[in-house]
């Protein structure tokens, strides 16, 4: 798949639980209702920072985002690891 092949795939999404699906991460239903809206813009954002060129740079954007939006909800001042993040490497 190219560049433009895969910006197309995205593009044809209408929910994020697609994307969720279609780059095999599993999620938490109630995760994704409350925070929707950080995990496109985060995961949008990523693909406007570097392009994805094929399915596993894409994958690895969405995953990046859905790890980083888990780990915003970490208390800062404590080193507590990610609990419930599906498709964390940092465990």
């Amino acid at each position: 798949m190219s560049q433009t092949d895969i910006l197309q795939k995205i593009a044809s999404f209408t929910s994020i639980e697609q994307a969720l699906e279609y780059f095999e991460i599993d999620f938490d239903s109630r995760f994704i209702n409350e925070y929707r809206t950080q995990l496109v813009k985060r995961f949008n954002g990523y693909l406007l920072i570097s392009k994805p060129d094929d399915w596993f740079s894409a994958r690895r954007a969405l995953k990046n985002a859905y790890c980083k939006v888990q780990r915003s909800r970490l208390d800062p001042h404590t080193r507590s690891a990610c609990r419930g993040c599906t498709s964390c490497q940092r465990r």
